[in-house]
């Protein structure tokens, strides 16, 4: 049976066999001696993106005692549900984000990372832990911007809204010219997909689109 450990856009924690591009943590241990996770879904305002592998590292999912691992379809998914590209084994793509977040807010260098997680954090969950969503035209918003439209959560793509499923996007509805739409990737990091960030996408896009 599959564990509790796949996150949705709408940063949901669900069960599903289908693994995903990424994995991730929010900064600890959400599950119990029996891998069950039970009201607790962060430990810290840490919450990262990182590599499937890094450093031939292996280990148990979800262990007891050690942090609950989160696996992502993509990092596009990843950043819509709040977190942010780890500096341990993304480096590079870590200091790009910092870089732009910097950039965003009218100074050169890059964001340090407990600064960056305590501006997400109230924007990615308000004080009872519902996910904090935003309007915003749907025209403005950037490729990788995941949006809830028709009640689904869709992956703004080019001229096309991608449904998103756990074991890959659908394929793509028109983009309809002007509405607004509710924004799941929190504001912050719409702001530093539009300054250039890049996040890696599922290639079912490509295949759905096809």
């Amino acid at each position: 049976m599959p564990l509790q450990n796949r996150v949705t856009p709408q940063g949901d924690i669900v069960a599903h066999a289908a693994r995903g591009l990424m994995m991730g943590n929010r900064g600890g241990a959400l599950h119990d001696a029996h891998r069950t996770l039970h009201r607790r879904r962060w430990v810290s305002k840490q919450w990262i993106c990182c590599r499937l592998a890094f450093n031939d590292r292996h280990r148990q999912v979800m262990a007891p005692g050690q942090y609950t691992e989160l696996f992502f379809l993509d990092e596009a998914t990843a950043l819509a549900a709040g977190h942010r590209p780890c500096f341990e084994c993304r480096r590079a793509d870590a200091v790009a984000f910092a870089t732009l977040w910097a950039k965003v807010h009218g100074r050169d260098g890059r964001a340090s990372a407990p600064e960056m997680d305590a501006i997400l954090h109230p924007e990615r969950v308000d004080a009872r832990g519902d996910k904090v969503t935003y309007t915003a035209s749907l025209a403005s918003l950037p490729d990788g911007t995941f949006v809830r439209h028709e009640g689904q959560p869709m992956l703004v793509m080019g001229a096309g809204l991608h449904l998103w499923a756990p074991d890959g996007y659908r394929p793509p509805l028109p983009r309809p010219g002007n509405i607004d739409a509710e924004v799941l990737t929190p504001r912050t990091i719409v702001a530093v997909l539009t300054a250039g960030f890049a996040p890696a996408i599922h290639p079912s896009t490509t295949a759905a689109s096809g």
